[in-house]
């Protein structure tokens, strides 16, 4: 049964901005910037100020259109939600004439963007906006395989500064790819877990087994070993020009096994906080392998 949503109101400017960030998630886009431009720093000869402007510029429009088609597609999904009710379209601060003219824009603004840095940028930011929004949000109703189907342009990020600074695909930004992969599984379970109640009112089906049961965390913990493999290769010299010293690997390492921790402390515990003190680490560990990976390579270059 759909939710009727409110006609759109008269609104200050402060709070269309405020409605530009929520319908453009915000704290998302910043963190795919973020990503973005650690994959550029590994993969750059030369640093381009005017490449990671344009890189950071069509990296936020390419998450901010991607998160716009979604909130118009799940409008009436969102209204049923207490987490998402409030969101500008189905709250009715924003028309869905006015959300539709917004994701344009931003996929317009970010493609054109990415291929001023280079052409294969500009592509794999267009795939990303099309998997993200034709084919992982109406899977998310269908089968919890649309997980992995929404990894893929969630992977898509680290290794998109690698792209764009060499105009190449290879080993290198391949494996930033799998690291980026492979850590969203037990990220992204670990926040279903939390929200199950609420996505199963709007109908979504995210947990690998449908449940917040021990198939679910013991999956979460096989994720979470591989995501812990794939980012420790570099350290053995078979990435190509993506190199990671010992002491950097030791750190990667150590700071997945923190991750592993937690996910064997969901398994062992299945409530939710577990489930939040393993997402909260998840999000501490892609952010600092980044910063690891981009100082090794450049501390490595001084000494």
């Amino acid at each position: 049964m759909k939710t009727a949503i409110k006609p759109a109101k008269h609104i200050s400017w402060s709070t269309m901005f405020a409605d530009f960030k929520e319908i453009t998630k915000v704290r998302l886009a910043v963190s795919v910037v973020f990503s973005s431009i650690a994959g550029y720093l590994l993969g750059a000869y030369e640093i381009s100020v005017v490449t990671l402007l344009l890189l950071a510029f069509g990296g936020y429009c390419m998450v901010g259109a991607s998160n716009a088609y979604n909130q118009i597609i799940e409008r009436d999904l969102d209204a049923l939600m207490k987490r998402t009710r409030n969101r500008p379209i189905p709250s009715g601060r924003v028309s869905v004439h006015q959300g539709l003219i917004i994701a344009v824009l931003l996929t317009v603004f970010g493609v054109v963007s990415l291929y001023f840095v280079n052409p294969k940028t500009a592509m794999f930011g267009a795939i990303s906006i099309f998997l993200y929004t034709s084919v992982y949000t109406p899977l998310k109703t269908i089968t919890p395989l649309s997980v992995f189907v929404g990894a893929l342009p969630g992977a898509i990020p680290f290794m998109l500064g690698w792209v764009a600074a060499t105009n190449e695909f290879g080993i290198e930004p391949g494996t930033l790819f799998m690291i980026q992969f492979f850590w969203q599984f037990p990220h992204f379970w670990a926040l279903a877990w939390m929200l199950d109640d609420d996505y199963r009112k709007g109908g979504f089906k995210l947990l690998p087994t449908g449940k917040k049961d021990k198939g679910t965390a013991v999956q979460i913990i096989m994720y979470t070993i591989w995501m812990m493999v794939i980012s420790v290769i570099p350290a053995f010299g078979i990435t190509g020009r993506l190199h990671l010293s010992i002491i950097a690997a030791v750190i990667v390492f150590l700071m997945g096994a923190v991750m592993l921790f937690f996910a064997f402390r969901l398994y062992d515990k299945r409530d939710n906080v577990s489930a939040r003190k393993l997402m909260l680490a998840s999000v501490t560990y892609i952010t600092f392998i980044q910063l690891v990976y981009v100082s090794d390579k450049y501390i490595g270059m001084l000494i």
